[in-house]
C-alpha cells in the first residue's frame, strides 16, 4: 500500500516492538513488522529501505536464543539494532556479550562521544535515555565505533566502520527517551534516505484505487458496520471509490452498548450515501454463546456467527461479491494472521484470518496496514465528522469479552447500565476526549457488602480508563477521585446486582486495554 520501499521491524519478543513501528510511522515511513527468523530471501523480495531489529527478554549466548539470518547484515540494507537488536548485532559480527552485574532498568543519562555521527545528529551531548537490560556489550570488536555511554554502560551505541550497522543499547521508541524520536529520524532519513511517502492522504489515493481496481462495475461490496471509528472509515472510503455499490449492514448481535443501534442508523443516515441494512440476530449469537466461559472460545463462536448472518444476509443482494472489515494492523499482528509476522497469537480477532470457502465472498480489507491512529486521521480526510471519528473504541465481539464467564441476558443489562452511568460521568467531567478508552467490566466474582443494615453478597463492576496515542501501549488515566466515587455511587445505587466497583491501573504492557 505504500510506493516507499518498507522498513522492516524485526521482533525478537520485545513488548516495544509494536510501538517500534508506530514511531518509524511517524515519521512518514512505512514499517512493518516480521518474524526474527525471515529468511534472507524473503527479506530480499520486500526490498527494504532499512532493518530495525528490536529488543527482547533473552541473552543472544543462551541455548534457544532467537537470531535472524547473519546475511542480513551484508545486504547493503541499513540495519539499527535496538538493546537485544544491538547486542545481536554486534554477537555477531565480532563482538563479546555478557551478563552485566548492574543491570540497567530505568532513565539513564547518556553521553554522545560522537556527535559527527550520522545517527545522533541533533542530540545533546549528554540527554537521557530509556534503559532496560541484564546483558550488554562488553567489547564491541575491532570493527564497531562507539558513538555513546552511560555509567554502567560504556558501550551505549555504536556504528560498524565499514557495514551500514548501526546499534543502540537504550530504547529510542519510549517517551522516556526525550530525543529518541530524532535518532529514529536520523536512521530513517539520514541513512536510509526515506522519501517520507507514508502519508494517509497519499494511502487514502491507493486504497480507493485499489478497491476500483478489484470491484467491477456490476460487483457490489457488503460491509460489516458497528458504529465504531473502523468500519464507519472502511465504509466512507468504500462509498469514496465505488458509491452505492457498497452495502452496510449493521449486526445487532445484543453485545452492544447501550444505544448502539439508534446511533448507527442516525450517524450512517447522516454522513453516507451507502445503503445501510440492519440485522437483529441477537439471539442467535446470545444461543451460540451459552454456557461458554473460555474468551477464545468466546471469539471464536462469535466469529463463526458473525459469518453466518452474513451469508444470509447475502442472499439478498444481487451480485455481491466481496465483504469489507475494519480489520487493523495490530489485529493481524495479535493474531498471527500475517505471512512474515511473528507466529504467535496474543488472541483470536473474530474479523482476522479470512472467510470460509463456501461463503463466497473475496475479503476486502482496506485498514489492514494501519494502527488506530492512523484511521483516526484518515478518516478525517474523508471528511468524517470528529465525534464520529474521535469515538471510544468498542471490539468487535462486544460486551461478550467485558462479561467475564457465562455471557447471559441478565449479566448483560447489568453490565450496560453499569458502563452507561460510567461514560457519563466521564462526559459531564469533560474527560472523555483525553481518555483513549473507558469502559466496565462485570467480574465472575462475589463479595460481601452492607446495603440497607443488612448483609449482601453481590457482583462486582470494574472500572477500565486508559489514555493513548495508539493503542499499542496504555497507561491507565488518572481520573480525579470524585469522579470515580460519583460513578461507584451511582451504580452501586441504581444497578441492582452491584456492590462492589474496583478501578483498573493496569498499564499495557503488561496487561491489555481489554480484560479478554
Amino acid at each position: 500500500m505504500t510506493s516507499d520501499r518498507p522498513v522492516l521491524v524485526f521482533d525478537f519478543g520485545s513488548q516495544f516492538v509494536q510501538l517500534i513501528a508506530r514511531r518509524v510511522r511517524e515519521k512518514h515511513a512505512f514499517a512493518t513488522i516480521v518474524r526474527h527468523d525471515l529468511s534472507i530471501d524473503r527479506v530480499r523480495e520486500l526490498n527494504p529501505m532499512g532493518i530495525i531489529l528490536s529488543g527482547g527478554p533473552m541473552s543472544v549466548f543462551e541455548p534457544g536464543a532467537p537470531h535472524c539470518d547473519p546475511a542480513i547484515f551484508r545486504l547493503g540494507v541499513p540495519v539499527l539494532g535496538l538493546c537485544y537488536g544491538m547486542q545481536l548485532a554486534c554477537h555477531v559480527l565480532g563482538g563479546r556479550v555478557d551478563s552485566n552485574p548492574t543491570r540497567e532498568f530505568g532513565r539513564a543519562e547518556c553521553i554522545v562521544t560522537d556527535p559527527t555521527s550520522e545517527l545522533l545528529q541533533g542530540v545533546p551531548e549528554k540527554t537521557i535515555v530509556w534503559m532496560s537490560h541484564g546483558d550488554q556489550v562488553h567489547d564491541a570488536g575491532p570493527d564497531f565505533l562507539p558513538l555513546a555511554r552511560t555509567a554502567t554502560c560504556p558501550i551505549a551505541a555504536v556504528k560498524h566502520k565499514e557495514l551500514p550497522v548501526y546499534a543502540l543499547q537504550f530504547h529510542p521508541e519510549v517517551a522516556h527517551t526525550p530525543f529518541g524520536s530524532t535518532i529514529l529520524g536520523n536512521f530513517l532519513d539520514r541513512v536510509c534516505g526515506s522519501s517520507g511517502s507514508w502519508t494517509m492522504d497519499k494511502f487514502l489515493d491507493r486504497a480507493v484505487a485499489d478497491v476500483q481496481s478489484r470491484v467491477k462495475d456490476d460487483e457490489r461490496v457488503v460491509c460489516g458496520v458497528s458504529g465504531g471509528v473502523d468500519s464507519a472509515v472502511v465504509a466512507a472510503l468504500l462509498a469514496k471509490a465505488i458509491g452505492r455499490r457498497v452495502v452496510c449492514i449493521f449486526v445487532d448481535n445484543g453485545l452492544l452498548r447501550a444505544g448502539e443501534r439508534a446511533a448507527v442508523e442516525v450517524a450512517f443516515g447522516n454522513h453516507s450515501d451507502a445503503e445501510l441494512r440492519v440485522v437483529d440476530a441477537s439471539s442467535r449469537f446470545l444461543d451460540a454463546l451459552k454456557d461458554v466461559s473460555d474468551p477464545q472460545e468466546k471469539r471464536v463462536r462469535i466469529g463463526h456467527t458473525f459469518i453466518d448472518v452474513f451469508r444470509d444476509e447475502a442472499r439478498s443482494i444481487p451480485n455481491a461479491r466481496f465483504l469489507a472489515q475494519g480489520t487493523l494492523y495490530p489485529d493481524v499482528i495479535e493474531s498471527g494472521g500475517s505471512r512474515d509476522a511473528p507466529a504467535a497469537t496474543i488472541k483470536h480477532h473474530h474479523n482476522v484470518g479470512g472467510l470460509p470457502a463456501e461463503l463466497g465472498f473475496e475479503l476486502i480489507e482496506p485498514l489492514r496496514d494501519l494502527f488506530k491512529d492512523e484511521v483516526r486521521k484518515l478518516g478525517l480526510e474523508l471528511g468524517l465528522p470528529e465525534e464520529m471519528v474521535y469515538r471510544h473504541p468498542f471490539p468487535g465481539p462486544g460486551l461478550a469479552v467485558r462479561c467475564l464467564g457465562a455471557v447471559t441476558r441478565e449479566k448483560l443489562v447489568v453490565l450496560r447500565q453499569a458502563d452507561t452511568i460510567f461514560l457519563e460521568e466521564l462526559r459531564a467531567a469533560g474527560l472523555e476526549r483525553q481518555i483513549g478508552q473507558a469502559f466496565a467490566v462485570l467480574l465472575p466474582v462475589q463479595s460481601v457488602g452492607v446495603m440497607g443494615d443488612g448483609r449482601t453478597y453481590e457482583n462486582a463492576i470494574a472500572l477500565r480508563a486508559v489514555e493513548t496515542d495508539d493503542f499499542m501501549t496504555a497507561d491507565w488515566s488518572r481520573i480525579p477521585h470524585e469522579v470515580l466515587a460519583r460513578a461507584s455511587t451511582r451504580i452501586i445505587n441504581s444497578v441492582k446486582g452491584i456492590n462492589r466497583v474496583v478501578y483498573d491501573i493496569t498499564s499495557k504492557p503488561p496487561g491489555t486495554i481489554e480484560w479478554e
